[in-house]
C-alpha cells in the first residue's frame, strides 16, 4: 500500500512519525547529521550539544589528525616524485618551463607539479625516406630515393631549440640531395657515384643539422636508387651496357698488356746480358791477346830465330787442324805438291775397320788403335815419296 493512499493514516516514509506534508526531507537537517558524524570522527562535540554553557561550534580538526593528514599528503606527494630513467634514454628537467638539467640512467626524483620530465631515447637509430626528382648539373632529370638514419645527440637541443625537430630533419635533406645532385652529372649520380653521392649529402646534412641546433646526428645516409625518369630508362640501360663493354675492353686490353710487357722486358734484358757478356768477353780476349803478345815479345828478343820459328810452327799446325787438305812446297821446284788427307783417310777407313772387327784392340783417340795410326803413316809416307819421285822425274826431263 502507497504512503499516501486512504488508510495510510499519513505515514511519511522519510519523517518516521505522523506529518501531514508531503514535501522532501530537510537539507539543513542533512548537513547537520553529516557534520555530527565528522565531529564525533576527530573527537568534537555534535553541533546540537553544549560545551561550558556555549551552544555548538564549527568544525575543526585536533592536532594529531592534523598531522597524520598532512603526513599522508607529503607522503604521497613524494611518491608521486619518483620516475625511472632507462639506459637508452636521457631525462630532460624543466622547472616552471624553463631548462633545468639532464638526467642519466637511473632511479630519479623531480617535485610534481613544479618539475617538467621528459624522457628521450638517445640510443634508437631512427630513418627518414625522401624521394626526390632533380635536375643534375648536365641538364638531366633524375630520380634518386634515399634512407637517412640518425639518432638524438643532445635530448636538450633536441626539446627545446626546435618545435619539430623531424620535420626540420625532412626539409634539410631535401635541401642537401638537391644541392648534391645539382653539382654532379647524371652517369655519377645513377652507376658508380651512389657511395661519394651519399657521403656528400651525409656532410652536407649534418652540417645543415649543426646550424639548426636540432640535437640530431646523422649516422648513415643510403642512396637507394638512383635512375632516370621512366620514359628515357630504356635509353639509359643501352648508355650503362655500353659503359659496361668499354670497361670490360679496357680490363682485356690491360690483361693483354701486363702479358706482353714484362715478356718484352724479359727478351730486353736478355739482349743486354748479352750484349755485357759479349762485350766482358772480347775485352777479356784482347787483353789476354795483349799481355800473350808482350810475353812473346819479351821471349822474342831473348831468341829470336827460336821464337819465330815456333810461332810459325803454331800457326801451321792451327791451319792445318781445320783442314782436310795439305800443300807440300817441293824444294827442286816451283810445283807443289797436293795430299788429299780426307780421300786417303776414306779409302783406309774400312779395312782399318775390318780389321778392327777381326781382331779388337784398345783404341786411341778418334776410334782408331796404333796399329791403324801407323798403316795409315805408312801410306801417307809411301804417297808423300810416290809423288816426289814424280816431281824429280819431271824435273830432270825438263831440264835435258
Amino acid at each position: 500500500m502507497a504512503w499516501n493512499e486512504p488508510g495510510n493514516n499519513g505515514r511519511d516514509p522519510w519523517g518516521g512519525g505522523n506529518r501531514n506534508d508531503q514535501g522532501p526531507p530537510d537539507l539543513d537537517e542533512v548537513m547537520k547529521k553529516l557534520q555530527d558524524g565528522l565531529n564525533g570522527l576527530f573527537g568534537k562535540k555534535k553541533s546540537g550539544g553544549s560545551d561550558n554553557g556555549s551552544q555548538g561550534g564549527g568544525f575543526h580538526l585536533s592536532p594529531v589528525a592534523l598531522g597524520v593528514l598532512g603526513l599522508i599528503l607529503v607522503v604521497g606527494y613524494a611518491a608521486l616524485g619518483f620516475y625511472k630513467v632507462d639506459e637508452q634514454e636521457r631525462a630532460v628537467v624543466l622547472r616552471f618551463g624553463q631548462f633545468l638539467e639532464t638526467k642519466a640512467p637511473g632511479l630519479r626524483w623531480n617535485a610534481p607539479m613544479i618539475d617538467e620530465v621528459n624522457k628521450v631515447n638517445v640510443t634508437r637509430v631512427r630513418t627518414h625516406s625522401s624521394q626526390a626528382v632533380m635536375l643534375t648539373e648536365d641538364e638531366n632529370i633524375v630520380d634518386v630515393t634515399l634512407a637517412v638514419q640518425y639518432v638524438v645527440s643532445d635530448p636538450k637541443a633536441y626539446l627545446l631549440n626546435v618545435r619539430e625537430p623531424d620535420i626540420s630533419l625532412t626539409h634539410a635533406t631535401d635541401s642537401a640531395i638537391r644541392h648534391v645532385v645539382g653539382s654532379a652529372e647524371m652517369g655519377g649520380v645513377i652507376s658508380e657515384g651512389r657511395e661519394a653521392l651519399g657521403a656528400d649529402v651525409q656532410t652536407r646534412l649534418q652540417t645543415y643539422l649543426e646550424n639548426y641546433e636540432t640535437g640530431l646526428r646523422v649516422v648513415k645516409v643510403n642512396i637507394e636508387n638512383s635512375q632516370p625518369p621512366r620514359q628515357v630508362q630504356a635509353a639509359f640501360d643501352d648508355v650503362i651496357k655500353a659503359r659496361e663493354d668499354e670497361q670490360r675492353l679496357k680490363n682485356q686490353a690491360e690483361a693483354y698488356a701486363n702479358g706482353i710487357i714484362p715478356e718484352a722486358r724479359g727478351r730486353a734484358q736478355r739482349v743486354l746480358e748479352e750484349a755485357n757478356a759479349y762485350r766482358e768477353q772480347v775485352v777479356a780476349r784482347a787483353q789476354g791477346e795483349a799481355d800473350r803478345f808482350l810475353k812473346l815479345l819479351a821471349e822474342y828478343k831473348k831468341a829470336p830465330e827460336v821464337t819465330r820459328q815456333r810461332l810459325y810452327i803454331d800457326a801451321v799446325q792451327e791451319v792445318m787442324q781445320r783442314s782436310s787438305k795439305v800443300m807440300v812446297d817441293v824444294n827442286s821446284g816451283s810445283n807443289i805438291m797436293y795430299l788429299p788427307l780426307d780421300r786417303i783417310a776414306g779409302q783406309v777407313a774400312p779395312s782399318l775397320a775390318s780389321a778392327a772387327r777381326s781382331t779388337p784392340s784398345v783404341t786411341g783417340s778418334g776410334g782408331l788403335n796404333p796399329s791403324d795410326i801407323r798403316s795409315l803413316t805408312d801410306q801417307v809416307l809411301e804417297e808423300l815419296r810416290s809423288r816426289q819421285g814424280g816431281v824429280e822425274t819431271r824435273s830432270s826431263g825438263g831440264i835435258r
